[in-house]
């Protein structure tokens, strides 16, 4: 582990984030004589950013607990090009509206980890459509075109690597790594934005925005890049047999979410609490140490660590209970918990069977009154005749909430 003079790089590089910097004593330099701002840009491929993304989230995490100012760079622009990066073939292109829509999903796990607002260290968050879509093109090729030479670019790896599979590269994407490092020269020039960090695989693209900044604003720039992450067996982190471990609640509900870091290895659970939590390394040493059935106990703090970073202290405590009650209680696995809107003390407000069943599985009203009519949903034990009305005393007096089950699947909807 390297020392550092910077609060900023010191946890970086105690808790592994750190895999290639551009400058590292510079950096170390400036972010110790005071704040600076560094940035991380995300495209708006889908509704939710999912556990691939969290290193990613949590150096912006640490990047202001360390008295700096992070930017959180939505893709609005960059989004409607695709990153080619480590791709066979060319993302789907998305309307304005899909773009719009992702950007308002993935947003609000931001608020979880960082402080918005105006100060001199809070986040702010911006969008690269609001320069990307100004520039005409003839304005965008003489003015950025001339610091790149296609020597170079076919050197990169997003580039290299698709033409070696001889997989087609169209000329829009051959643009991405242009509109990326136009990106860095404009935070560069507006907020005084020193630093670009990403994913490993990330690296030519931001190498052409610290030159590019350098180049034309003639001030400081750096780039930092994390390891590529798998687990110890060798799998891609944040996904599993079952897709992708999404951050958004509406997507993955914490208690599955929860259950994803339950299950983590024996080998990652040190290296996981690094990245994912902010625990204290004493506390992180002392659980990695041990030995046998007590790991379990470590993933268990794991798990409530990382939830708690993500859906809050209510939410991971909700999870764990849900968890225990599960599995050393010895009653039934349940699948996930979640929370239904019901008029308060209202014991004549009722609910439909069919209503039951799309909240619980996440059905359409029409797909939950087929499958009730087909007997493969119970509530409270029993098949629900179809004119059957809920209301909120008939609730399993055990959970305080309706038990719903499908197939193996079993579901609480708790009445709020």
């Amino acid at each position: 582990m390297t020392s550092f003079k910077s609060d900023f790089l010191n946890v970086l590089s105690e808790r592994g984030f750190i895999h290639q910097c551009t400058d590292a004593e510079a950096l170390d330099t400036l972010a110790s004589a005071g704040p600076i701002t560094g940035y991380i840009g995300y495209d708006a491929t889908a509704s939710s950013l999912h556990a691939g993304h969290l290193v990613q989230i949590m150096l912006l995490y640490w990047l202001q607990k360390t008295g700096n100012k992070p930017i959180v760079l939505m893709g609005g622009g960059t989004t409607k090009v695709g990153d080619p990066t480590f791709k066979d073939t060319q993302r789907p292109l998305l309307t304005d509206e899909q773009i719009q829509s992702n950007m308002n999903g993935i947003k609000s796990v931001f608020n979880s980890f960082l402080t918005f607002g105006d100060g001199a260290t809070d986040a702010i968050m911006v969008n690269n459509d609001d320069w990307l879509s100004g520039f005409g093109y003839i304005e965008f090729l003489r003015t950025f075109g001339t610091h790149f030479t296609i020597n170079r670019m076919l050197t990169f790896d997003s580039v290299k690597l698709r033409l070696e599979r001889e997989q087609p590269m169209t000329f829009l994407e051959f643009n991405y790594m242009l509109m990326q490092a136009v990106d860095f020269r404009e935070l560069n020039s507006t907020y005084n934005c020193v630093l670009q960090m990403g994913g490993s695989d990330q690296w030519g693209n931001i190498v052409n925005g610290v030159e590019l900044t350098r180049r034309l604003n003639q001030k400081a720039a750096f780039g930092l890049t994390t390891p590529l992450l798998t687990t110890a067996s060798g799998a891609k982190m944040g996904k599993t047999v079952g897709g992708a471990v999404w951050l958004n609640a509406d997507a993955l509900s914490p208690y599955d979410y929860w259950q994803y870091w339950r299950n983590t290895e024996d080998a990652d659970v040190g290296k996981f609490m690094r990245l994912f939590t902010d625990l204290p390394m004493d506390e992180i040493r002392r659980l990695e140490a041990l030995q046998g059935a007590e790991i379990n106990e470590a993933k268990k703090i794991l798990a409530d660590a990382a939830t708690r970073m993500v859906h809050g202290e209510a939410a991971a405590a909700t999870a764990r209970d849900t968890a225990q009650k599960a599995f050393e209680q010895g009653t039934r696995l349940v699948s996930n918990v979640v929370e239904m809107d019901w008029q308060q003390g209202q014991e004549f407000t009722y609910r439909t069977p069919e209503a039951l069943a799309a909240k619980a599985f996440n059905l359409s009203i029409k797909d939950a009154k087929r499958s009730i009519a087909n007997n493969e949903i119970k509530i409270n034990g029993e098949h629900p005749a179809t004119d059957k009305l809920y209301k909120r005393s008939e609730v399993n007096a055990e959970d305080a909430a309706f038990v719903l089950q499908r197939g193996k699947k079993t579901v609480l909807v708790k009445p709020v």
